[in-house]
């Protein structure tokens, strides 16, 4: 059976899109390899980019606050991104480049096998293969999911770049959070 050393050594090495020509480090994800939740977030940072760790900047702060305000220590998740590696100028990732990153995604929740997924805005949506037009159709909704014969629940919400700019959405934000893992605690083992 595969294992998520076994996924990330083959992400680290990956040249399947023009992202890997000027990553510093490919940025697999990183947390508990049997956590019963996984955060998927957009793609790597500039400073994700320099230290191959997802989540560790400005953005990561936040939501690692967020987390910990409700009683959730990030080391109790699994963290990773939609791309594995930093488009260039932080832009959102391209639908063909989270095509190529979509397999590693789907190995890593068939190795972890979450009970729950939080996915944090569009590009982590799009990378399960939520089908939408805007954020607002999916976002706050409990999702069910099947990735290679396996069934998932999701909850989209906000990257949390975005109620970092808009301290309105804050409230609403942490409410997500609240509710994702108010059902996890819920949820059958």
């Amino acid at each position: 059976m595969e294992n998520l050393k076994e996924v990330s050594e083959e992400i680290v090495r990956c040249t399947l899109c023009d992202l890997c020509l000027k990553r510093k480090n490919a940025v697999p994800g990183e947390g508990n390899e049997k956590a019963s939740v996984v955060i998927i977030g957009e793609a790597p940072g500039k400073n994700e980019d320099l230290q191959g760790r997802p989540f560790i900047g400005m953005s990561g702060r936040f939501l690692s606050k967020a987390l910990e305000s409700i009683g959730i220590a990030r080391s109790m998740v699994f963290i990773t991104n939609a791309v594995k590696c930093r488009p260039p100028n932080n832009r959102k990732p391209k639908k063909e480049e989270i095509e190529k990153c979509r397999p590693y995604l789907v190995r890593q929740l068939s190795v972890i096998q979450p009970k729950l997924i939080l996915a944090l805005g569009t590009s982590a949506a799009s990378s399960l293969g939520i089908e939408f037009k805007h954020l607002s159709e999916i976002k706050s909704r409990f999702i069910d999911i099947t990735l290679n014969e396996r069934h998932f629940k999701c909850l989209v919400t906000f990257h949390p770049s975005f109620p970092m700019r808009f301290p309105s959405a804050r409230k609403a934000f942490m409410e997500d959070l609240s509710k994702a893992f108010n059902l996890y605690n819920n949820l059958p083992t």
